[in-house]
């Protein structure tokens, strides 16, 4: 009697201290994995690292040298090689640790075993990348961060960076305009595709830049953003008059950079230059992104008159696609759909957009719109995106890499504040004064709009 009424007094915590451990796991797995998972899974790496690297087949034979020196001091099997593994370093959502490889191995060997290694110490996922030849960087993401995004404390963000959703690494993925200045993306309906562009317009607001909106549903996704925003067209006519003036803005501005390169001949090479990043700073015009919202509006035509206004304004922005770039002009354009079906200039307007964000989509056909030129194996990941996960993406480029995104919560409220709180850097265009939303004054006790999207943190 007297064990058994100890075995409760000690089994009573424990049994608590057990739940405890599980419901934080399963409600909050960020504080779980600071206090418990990260130290089970470095107990775990750091005792069966030879065995797991082993089992693998990331073990390498050892030289003639090592295998006389453990015959000569000791009697123990010679064993074979694992990769040499540097300092475990924990993050707050995982651990990260670099291994330096043996003669004939490659990082696809390491990459190809990624889903072994996870199961074996018990965290959510493995990435592999190449730190440097010989040395990859092995990062375990302790629990699905996607789930409930927290974006870092310590982003690349800075002058046309936008640090706008999470990767499934836990790291940062930022739409960088100097690198990648054209994208398109897609969506279906509440899949998450108007809080990317939130994010991105609230994120260049407090920046030096011209934003630029067409949004042909009446202005229901931009009019917000009003305060901020150099120009808006609501609907195709309107949109049919901005987009040859940002032409002609083009257009000047490869004037004033044809006038540099005009220079005295022996001005030194570093001051000649082939787009605006290398005017001085004086002389350098403001940097311009046009959010195109909808853009199969633009395409849809119902008379000959439609036909003539919609292929004028492809062809515009082809322009400047294929030109904005060394001017300083850059394209975010969003829509449902967009293939070859919209009309004629679909195509060629996609070949020229270098990023792509695929968000839920209704068909295969859709998520191959977006990713099937350029990474094929991830429009089956674009298909598997339910619908319970808003904001949840999968965001490439032409170099082929791909990973999953997911964009964290932001109120339109929120976002429409940060733009009026910022509307005195809006820069001063002449080509877009006419274009200029009318931003109504707003009344003392009024509430900032707000929209009824489920979050996409839970």
């Amino acid at each position: 009697m007297t064990d058994l009424t100890t075995l409760l007094e000690v089994g009573g915590p424990v049994a608590a201290l057990g739940g405890g451990a599980a419901y934080t796991r399963a409600k909050y797995p960020a504080v779980y994995w600071s206090a418990v998972g990260g130290l089970i899974s470095t107990v775990r790496l750091l005792s069966s690292y030879s065995s797991v690297m082993e089992a693998c087949g990331l073990t390498v034979a050892p030289s003639r040298l090592r295998v006389l020196a453990v015959k000569t001091t000791t009697r123990r099997e010679v064993r074979p090689v694992p990769p040499r593994r540097g300092f475990i370093r924990p993050t707050s959502t995982g651990l990260r640790i670099r291994l330096r490889l043996a003669p004939g191995q490659e990082p696809a060997d390491v990459a190809a075993s990624a889903e072994r290694l996870r199961h074996a110490w018990g965290v959510h996922a493995v990435y592999v990348t190449t730190v440097k030849p010989g040395v990859v960087e092995l990062r375990l993401v302790g629990y699905d961060v996607l789930r409930r995004v927290r974006m870092p404390r310590k982003a690349d963000s800075g002058f046309l960076k936008v640090p706008v959703a999470l990767r499934e690494d836990a790291t940062p993925f930022v739409r960088d305009y100097r690198t990648v200045p054209h994208q398109l993306t897609l969506g279906a309906t509440l899949s998450g595709k108007s809080m990317y562009l939130r994010h991105l317009i609230a994120g260049l607001a407090p920046q030096p830049v011209a934003l630029v909106g067409v949004d042909c549903k009446r202005g229901v996704e931009l009019a917000p953003f009003a305060a901020r925003l150099s120009a808006l067209a609501t609907d195709p006519d309107e949109a049919a008059e901005l987009l040859p003036a940002l032409v002609k803005e083009m257009e000047d501005r490869y004037d004033l950079i044809k006038a540099r390169q005009g220079i005295a001949p022996g001005t030194p090479d570093e001051e000649i230059t082939s787009d605006i990043w290398g005017l001085p700073e004086s002389e350098r015009p403001a940097p311009v992104v046009l959010f195109v919202d909808e853009v199969a509006e633009l395409f849809l035509t119902a008379t000959r008159k439609d036909e003539e206004r919609r292929d004028e304004m492809v062809t515009q922005l082809i322009r400047l696609a294929q030109l904005g770039r060394a001017a300083g002009i850059y394209l975010e354009v969003c829509g449902q759909r967009f293939g070859a079906e919209l009309g004629k200039g679909a195509t060629m307007l996609r070949a020229q957009l270098t990023g792509r964000v695929c968000h839920r989509v209704n068909d295969e056909a859709s998520a191959k719109m977006a990713l099937g030129d350029i990474a094929p194996e991830a429009v089956s990941a674009a298909c598997a995106i339910a619908p319970e996960l808003p904001g949840l993406a999968v965001a490439g480029d032409t170099s082929g890499g791909w990973s999953r995104i997911r964009t964290p919560y932001l109120s339109l409220g929120d976002a429409a504040q940060m733009c009026r709180e910022s509307a005195h850097l809006m820069p001063d265009l002449a080509a877009l004064k006419s274009f200029r939303p009318d931003v109504p004054a707003r009344p003392v006790e009024s509430l900032a709009p707000t929209v009824l999207l489920h979050p996409v943190t839970d």
